[in-house]
């Protein structure tokens, strides 16, 4: 009778745990047999009211239970769920032009079911095959990647946090369109997987060749911090290893109205998970004419955290850039450049990018330095130091509005003359450069750049022979402070304000000329060499307008010359290609060579209009005085030249010489009548006493020796106290 109870509680027990087990059977049964797809309509129903948006799975859903391989253990008997979708589509909210966002052709994923128990869910692969995507944004910055999920009330406190764990996520060829009009980009890509994954080190910016092999073709690497920056942060011992190349990609399109176009390679897509891990990249753009390549890598790629990048830009212009990048920078010749690019994306102040170490030509001058761009408030600021062991004169022309090869342009009055306007707005015949200046671009950064060019090549009739300048952009104010060229011995230095906040721009220009030895000025001139003499000058100038041409055109101020014990004839005219004064040279004195004693000229500038207070060349047969207006508005001339023979010097001219016509295309010749007074004349009612007086702070002394130029002064000034009050 005892074992009744006993029995009976035994009998109970087992019959529970049969009945669990015939449960688990029939659940399990049923799991496995269950057709998946009378589930859809609930599933897609479901995450459509989750995501506000049409979801379907319109192919089958099927679940296929597997014991998974490598498991072992008791745990390698329970078995894994497998599940497949396919025809999946997501759906764009209703303002989208199209009626479908994303699409797959099928998804594949294993579950590991143990690690549910623990919150945990655990999908150690998922396979897309065929996704596609079509990303759009408005220009009121609606974007359809952006889900407007419904709210519900506590489901912060109710949440209950997952761990998520995926293994690898697979896919054949992926195709994504983008439409951003907020960015001005329509582009299509497309992405493959390699295959086998590439180490990094074994790509560079250059194409897929290992960096040992990125040479200049003598063995010599191109760039002596490009090569560091091939490998990201190669110089960091301890730094983390960058992960392997795992997919190409190639793109087309249209960003800013430039077509683009672009390949590279990127890691894997749970590399950009990794934080601690650099994510690679490597990539060779086109957008126009200019060119970008890079390789890489990006930190934490999902926040953006730092970029260290081996870079190389070329292009027509460095202009070109700032619709690609934002960054204000001046026109130039053709460029390229080569360095390291290194950004901190995550700066408190605002995302900071340093371009160190860099080499490059711009035109045919080299270009060495580090700038710096950070995006700062009220406005961004770009800062450097650059510099150029071999500097083209020519190379500097489209900083004010002159074609590259402008400077060779200038000596032919044929090509200027027949000149058509070209995409720099220059008017065919017109000598002064009309480029406007960019005003709109100065106002959207700051600046502080300093360029030293070691030594400059133009030619024999300018030798000049260092540069020292530094630009300032701030608010829309330009200045160029200093702006100093060693020229044939002395200096010419500048300082430019050009305040783009004006409309029109307000420009200011100060410029003096010290110390320019004639004996350098002209090497090629046989009779110069043995010269003592100098050139010495200063401007002041005020105008208005956006170009070079608008502000002398508007201009007003004053210019001073002073030459003295130098020599002219016809091969200096040559040499110095005016031709116009071979003409008068060679009318005035022959083919000889004459001694100028002094050259003084001092101009009273109004309204884009050049006036002669005092303009005199005093040579040892005569000396020869210019009078009339130089219009830089028209840039036309209208001079009058007087020769007065010195001692018993007799002239074949009887009647005073003219410059006439453009600037382009001046003409010379002889008044054949005679000639109406301008007014009276200076050398006979002698010069105004102040252009006299501020002429003789220009005079350099020749070496230890009286100058020619004082005594002239001095005998204008006397003349200018005797002479009338008006003219």
């Amino acid at each position: 009778m005892a074992r009744g109870p006993m029995s009976r509680g035994i009998k109970i027990l087992i019959g529970l745990a049969a009945t669990l087990v015939v449960l688990v059977v029939i659940a399990v049964v049923f799991i496995a047999t269950f057709d998946w797809n009378r589930a859809r309509p609930m599933i897609n129903d479901k995450v459509s009211t989750e995501l506000n948006r049409p979801f379907a799975i319109n192919g089958d859903l099927t679940v296929q239970w597997r014991r998974e391989p490598g498991v072992t253990g008791w745990r390698g008997w329970v078995p894994w769920p497998n599940v497949t979708a396919r025809d999946i589509t997501l759906g764009n909210p209703d303002w989208a032009e199209t009626p479908q966002m994303a699409s797959l052709a099928a998804v594949e994923a294993r579950l590991s079911p143990l690690p549910l128990i623990a919150r945990r869910v655990v999908i150690p692969q998922i396979q897309l095959t065929g996704p596609t995507a079509s990303l759009q944004r408005l220009a009121d910055g609606r974007a359809n990647w952006n889900f407007s999920l419904p709210a519900k009330e506590g489901d912060e406190a109710k949440a209950t946090p997952w761990d998520l764990d995926i293994g690898t996520i697979g896919f054949d060829t992926a195709k994504v369109d983008l439409d951003d009009a907020v960015v001005q980009a329509k582009l299509s890509l497309a992405v493959d997987p390699l295959g086998e994954p590439i180490p990094f080190s074994q790509l560079t910016a250059f194409g897929n060749k290992p960096a040992e092999d990125v040479t200049g073709g003598d063995g010599k690497p191109r760039a002596e911090a490009g090569d560091k920056a091939a490998a990201g942060a190669e110089d960091a011992t301890d730094a983390p290893t960058p992960g392997d190349y795992a997919f190409g990609w190639k793109m087309t399109g249209s960003y800013k109205a430039q077509k683009v176009s672009g390949e590279g390679k990127v890691g894997g897509l749970l590399a950009l998970q990794d934080a601690a891990t650099p994510f690679p990249l490597q990539a060779d753009l086109r957008a126009g004419a200019t060119r970008v390549r890079l390789a890489g890598t990006l930190t934490d790629p999902m926040k953006l955290g730092a970029l260290d990048l081996r870079l190389a830009l070329s292009g027509n212009s460095m202009a070109d850039l700032y619709a690609l990048t934002g960054v204000t920078l001046p026109d130039t010749p053709p460029y390229s450049t080569d360095g390291r690019l290194r950004a901190d994306l995550h700066n408190p102040a605002g995302a900071v990018f340093d371009y160190s170490g860099f080499n490059g030509k711009v035109g045919d001058s080299d270009l060495h330095g580090d700038i710096r761009y950070a995006a700062t408030q009220p406005r961004p600021k770009l800062t450097g130091k650059l510099r150029s062991d071999l500097l083209q004169l020519a190379d500097l022309g489209p900083l004010i509005g002159l074609p590259a090869d402008g400077a060779d342009k200038a000596d032919s009055k044929e090509k200027a003359a027949q000149a058509k306007d070209d995409k720099s707005g220059q008017p065919a015949g017109k000598v002064l450069p009309y480029a406007e200046f960019r005003t709109d671009r100065w106002r959207a950064m700051d600046a502080d750049v300093s360029l030293t060019g070691k030594r400059i090549v133009h030619s024999e009739r300018l030798p000049l022979t260092d540069l020292n300048a530094r630009l300032i952009l701030e608010d829309g104010t330009l200045r160029l402070m200093p702006l100093r060229f060693g020229v044939a011995g002395g200096s010419l230095d500048a300082a430019i304000r050009l305040d783009g906040g004006d409309t029109p721009l307000r420009g200011r220009i100060d410029l003096q000329a010290r110390s320019l030895a004639l004996k350098q000025l002209f090497p090629g001139f046989e009779p110069m060499r043995t010269s003592l003499g100098e050139i010495n000058g200063k401007a002041a100038i005020d105008g208005t307008g956006n170009s070079v041409a608008a502000l002398l055109g508007t201009a007003n101020g004053s210019l001073s010359i002073l030459i003295n014990d130098g020599a002219i004839s016809r091969g200096l005219t040559e040499i110095a290609g005016l031709n116009v004064a071979n003409y008068l040279i060679t009318t005035m004195f022959g083919d000889d060579t004459v001694k100028i004693n002094c050259a003084a000229a001092d101009m009273r500038i109004e309204k884009g209009v050049m006036h002669p207070r005092i303009f005199l060349f005093d040579t040892e047969n005569a000396l020869v005085e210019v009078e009339g207006p130089i219009n830089l508005r028209d840039e036309t001339l209208d001079l009058d030249i007087t020769p007065h023979s010195k001692g018993f010097r007799i002239f074949s001219l009887r009647s005073p010489l003219y410059v006439q016509g453009t600037f382009a295309n001046p003409k010379a010749g002889v008044h054949t009548g005679p000639l109406l007074a301008r007014g009276a004349g200076m050398v006979a009612l002698g010069a105004l006493l102040t252009p006299a007086a501020g002429l003789l702070a220009l005079i350099a002394p020749s070496v230890g020796e009286d100058n020619a130029c004082t005594q002239m002064v001095e005998d204008m000034k006397q003349r200018g106290r005797k002479a009338p009050a008006k003219r």
